[in-house]
């Protein structure tokens, strides 16, 4: 008999038809496409859930009495329920560098895109406003800026590497500090957060949301921060206090950010954010490439193989075994 995955996340036709190409040993169901009868059923039924942002919570996992393994897409967890998930005797698994690649560019990216003023260039220009001089005095280069980074896993290491391509001094705050050969290798420097605040030109953050990570960028610490320092965040959006940083960007604390993540997902469209020009919005898009969704599903469906012969899958989050 077929194994049943259900796919949880609401997605367009062009994505399905590439999820559909990694799945032919499996029959995969879209949750966004079943009626209400259908998604109990479906339920009951599943032997894996594969899930991206959509919220899998208590009810259920309870309901999910034949699922073998919930896989995640991406790194963070917070969108599933752990505790209830150990509880029903569920594996969790991530997949830890399936997406550092795309988050990375990303993140180079938009701090190019701060710097140089693209998207206020771009509107003006296509506007019919011709400033050839107007933001000079307030763009900037890489080359010899201090990128420091809240997070040194995978992510983060893989924007370092490309970051100092450009020249950058890479310093990071971390819960767990690098290999000495590994920070020789990544040319990096383990610091506080604090030092992370006060010396980095360019901030990014790259860790996952916790109950102590939340709000962790608040008011003092944009206080400590550079006038000019811009501030990238592609993990969850309530890693940042988005009133503390809104205000931050209104009294020029901080020279501007760029969004992937926001506090609420899609954004509310009166969200004081999205009316600064020294803010880079994008919906969570971090993980957004072809490349990336081929990476990540060959990963996922290799795990529920994995499942399917009796082996133990790669990347248990939660401490539950088969």
């Amino acid at each position: 008999m077929v194994s049943l995955i259900i796919y949880f996340d609401s997605v367009s036709q062009e994505y399905k038809d590439e999820l559909v190409s990694h799945s032919n040993d499996f029959k995969l169901l879209f949750w966004q496409d079943l009626s209400i009868s259908q998604k109990e059923k479906a339920l009951c039924e599943a032997d894996y859930f594969l899930v991206s942002t959509f919220e899998l919570t208590e009810d259920m996992l309870e309901r999910a009495t034949n699922v073998k393994l919930v896989q995640k897409t991406g790194i963070g967890l917070d969108n599933i329920d752990l505790k209830a998930a150990v509880r029903l005797s569920i594996p969790v698994c991530n997949l830890p560098g399936g997406n550092a690649r795309g988050v990375a560019e990303l993140t180079i990216g938009m701090i190019l895109s701060l710097y140089r003023k693209l998207t206020i260039l771009d509107k003006a220009t296509k506007s019919g406003k011709w400033l050839m001089w107007e933001h000079r005095l307030s763009s900037y280069e890489m080359f010899g800026k201090t990128h420091g980074f809240i997070g040194f896993g995978n992510i983060g290491q893989e924007t370092a590497k490309r970051s100092k391509a450009f020249g950058t001094e890479i310093i990071y705050y971390d819960k767990f500090q690098l290999s000495p050969e590994l920070e020789i290798e990544l040319e990096s420097t383990f610091v506080s957060l604090q030092e992370v605040l006060e010396r980095s030109d360019i901030i990014s953050i790259h860790i996952p949301l916790l109950t102590e990570t939340k709000h962790l960028i608040s008011t003092s610490e944009f206080s400590q921060m550079k006038s000019n320092a811009i501030l990238i965040n592609v993990s969850r959006g309530n890693i940042v206090d988005e009133d503390a940083l809104a205000e931050a960007l209104s009294t020029n604390k901080i020279g501007g950010a760029g969004l992937d993540v926001w506090a609420e997902e899609p954004i509310n469209i009166n969200n004081p954010l999205l009316a600064f020009d020294n803010i880079i919005a994008t919906p969570h898009i971090g993980a957004g490439t072809r490349d990336t969704l081929n990476n990540v599903m060959t990963l996922a469906f290799n795990n529920f193989r994995k499942v399917e012969k009796g082996d133990r899958p790669s990347f248990i989050q939660n401490g539950v075994n088969l």
